[in-house]
């Protein structure tokens, strides 16, 4: 299966996730991307299931000679988690990726204050917190966002992507109380490499979209 783009791969995920709506698996849905990629799939869910539309920054901690490689992650104000087979396998410390830890720290915080614009983060109290990326290669990332949102008090915590790795989808599904994507195919590559359209996401598109849904609500 290739996406024409992140929208069309966001109504194959909002279609699966109406499925289980329909059986009452969500219960009082909440909807949190993971930006910027996770955007625009994210609106289409949330448009689908008539749910409120937010973000979680989540930002992925590279190793200093590869750093799209991710050892690690960060997600609100929780400390840095590790992939810690990664760290052992590429002799990476703790100590040692501090440097880049404190560049993405600083990364978000700019985009927590330009995506939030004033707002209060929403209210997971007994809700189901969806949380939405555009694909999960490693899951670390994915990993850091659901220990985050653990922390707010959610009934249940459902990640949801159109397209991962079996292994993340593995990994995930001893963090999420359910891992919801569409395709897993295997061998998995990148992310990118299902997709026709993968240009990155700019701050001013996801400006855009939570403008709009917050407008609608």
């Amino acid at each position: 299966m290739l996406f024409q783009d992140r929208r069309a791969a966001g109504r194959v995920l909002a279609a699966e996730l109406a499925e289980r709506e329909l059986h009452d698996e969500l219960a009082g849905p909440l909807v949190l991307a993971l930006p910027r990629g996770g955007v625009p799939v994210a609106d289409e869910v949330a448009r689908v299931l008539h749910a409120p539309l937010d973000v979680l920054v989540v930002r992925k901690i590279g190793a200093p000679f590869q750093p799209e490689l991710g050892v690690g992650a960060l997600a609100g104000d929780e400390p840095p988690f590790y992939d810690e087979r990664a760290l052992d396998l590429l002799h990476l410390t703790p100590d040692g990726l501090a440097p880049q830890v404190a560049r993405e720290r600083v990364e978000l915080q700019r985009r927590e204050s330009l995506y939030r614009a004033g707002r209060p983060a929403p209210d997971l109290r007994g809700r189901t917190a969806v949380l939405v990326d555009d694909g999960l290669a490693t899951g670390v990332t994915a990993c850091a966002a659901v220990r985050a949102v653990r922390r707010l008090g959610p009934a249940r915590v459902l990640l949801a992507a159109p397209v991962c790795s079996v292994e993340a989808a593995t990994v995930l599904g001893q963090e999420a109380d359910d891992v919801v994507c569409p395709h897993q195919p295997r061998p998995f590559g990148a992310v990118g490499r299902w997709y026709a359209d993968f240009d990155q996401v700019t701050d001013a598109e996801v400006l855009d979209v939570l403008a709009a849904a917050h407008a609608g609500g």
